[in-house]
């Protein structure tokens, strides 16, 4: 069964429509890059995912849950769905096995020693288990952002979503972020990726989207994808 199910999705803000009657389907397993220039509706495509914004039309099943924004069964498809944002949004006052243990605890109920135990394998998934009792303020950028990943992950999702996670870093700590990425995509993690950067699209994508003007223009294996696009917005875009 799919991991996530889009049909005739339609999102506007206002008068301004976004999204157009877009129809998507990621497998179980599979990792989708979403990729676009900005305003072509991709991250919002996203944020659709995880019921962080409401859509007008069409219908979103995701890791078995068919959407709804009444806050139980949002919330329990949030339990299942993890996001990653750009920003950390680490809370500087918790240590960094505080961060990932505070929604274990609170919304899966598990207690302080198994949450502490679920917090240790998700920082040495990401490469950072020496750094359970530091505060964030002492970690590099791209440190807190696998640290903003292993907190997903502590929370056993069936989907991942990245929007952008490593637009605000140096090409440096991008790589070291990408890296781990990789590594949870060949664990079989689902996962839907926008992202600009490209050798990730080609090296990791099992597929790979092209979004303009809120419509899906491409949609296929990378090699196919980027070797023989069908549309000139895309060959556009690969020129720029």
């Amino acid at each position: 069964m799919p991991v996530v199910k889009v049909k005739g999705l339609r999102k506007s803000f206002g008068d301004h429509v976004v999204l157009h009657e877009v129809d998507m389907e990621v497998a179980a397993g599979e990792v989708l890059v979403l990729l676009g220039r900005s305003g072509s509706g991709k991250s919002t495509l996203l944020r659709c995912l995880n019921g962080l914004e409401r859509v007008q039309a069409g219908t979103i099943e995701v890791a078995g849950h068919n959407m709804s924004y009444d806050a139980t069964p949002l919330r329990d498809l949030r339990k299942d769905v993890g996001i990653v944002f750009q920003q950390y949004n680490l809370f500087p006052h918790l240590t960094v096995g505080q961060n990932i243990m505070l929604a274990p605890k609170l919304v899966k109920k598990l207690g302080s020693s198994q949450a502490e135990e679920r917090a240790r394998a998700v920082l040495a998934k990401v490469g950072l288990l020496e750094k359970f009792d530091a505060y964030p303020d002492r970690l590099s950028g791209g440190q807190q952002q696998r640290v903003a990943i292993a907190r997903s992950l502590a929370m056993e999702p069936k989907l991942m979503l990245f929007d952008e996670v490593t637009s605000a870093l140096d090409p440096e700590l991008t790589g070291e972020v990408l890296s781990v990425m990789e590594n949870l995509a060949k664990s079989g993690m689902a996962m839907v990726v926008v992202t600009h950067e490209m050798s990730f699209a080609q090296k990791v994508a099992h597929r790979v989207i092209f979004m303009h003007g809120g419509r899906i223009l491409e949609d296929g294996p990378p090699d196919m994808v980027f070797n023989t696009p069908s549309s000139q917005e895309f060959r556009t875009f690969l020129s720029l």
